[in-house]
């Protein structure tokens, strides 16, 4: 359980580098921040500047080349492959730019399958996402694939996604990116909403700094450094 006096989420001098022949390109060095429980912060800056590689490797998704991660108390960040998935599966929530939803699949079926990965049973995975769904204004829509639902309604699913697994970390990158300025607002407030309501913490990659004025705070990445607002 987590310690609700704790951050959810440290990273503490994080660097990552690749090498290219006899070149080393640094992507960001020494970044360093905090995720609270409740809290909603912003990761703005220009296109290139590292914000998707944070999230990566915040999210588990990659190793930084140096540095430390800490999860709801646990040091991860090189912990084995298997021990790095089931903390994805059980701690974090994604939701990015492209829905990624599975197309031969209807919407609740959708959430439902993270929950089934996790070990859930089908009759309470299938509660589960009706209930997700109907709170994301999308109970009429259960049934629809995501070729059938607007670009808005297939980010609510996202969302509902990504929450379907009780996660103590949701991570998003430019989860708005794709829809219009009313669509955007729109999802971005039902996203806010369920955040706080589930008491978990969110970082969110925007570019849209309306948005990003609506957290709690935030974090500007730039030329591979992170720095508070």
């Amino acid at each position: 359980m987590s310690n609700t006096n704790a951050p959810l989420l440290v990273a503490r001098h994080l660097e990552k580098t690749h090498h290219q022949g006899d070149v080393t390109l640094t992507i960001f060095k020494d970044v360093s921040m905090f995720l609270g429980q409740g809290e909603i912060v912003a990761l703005v800056g220009p296109s290139g500047a590292g914000k998707s590689t944070l999230l990566q490797m915040v999210g588990l998704l990659d190793k930084p080349t140096a540095g430390q991660i800490i999860i709801d108390g646990r040091e991860v960040s090189h912990l084995s492959d298997h021990d790095r998935t089931m903390i994805r599966r059980k701690k974090i929530g994604f939701v990015y730019q492209f829905h990624f939803l599975q197309p031969e699949f209807s919407a609740i079926e959708n959430v439902m399958i993270p929950q089934m990965i996790a070990g859930v049973s089908e009759s309470e995975a299938r509660d589960k996402a009706d209930d997700l769904l109907e709170q994301m204004g999308l109970g009429h829509r259960l049934d629809h694939r995501p070729a059938r639902l607007s670009g808005g309604e297939q980010q609510r699913v996202a969302i509902a996604r990504a929450l379907a697994n009780d996660p103590v970390i949701l991570l998003a990158d430019e989860p708005t990116g794709n829809l219009d300025p009313k669509t955007s607002e729109a999802v971005f407030d039902i996203l806010i909403e369920r955040v706080r309501s589930a008491g978990i913490g969110a970082l969110i990659a925007t570019h849209n700094m309306d948005l990003a004025r609506k957290m709690d705070r935030m974090m500007i990445m730039d030329q591979g450094q992170l720095r508070e607002a």
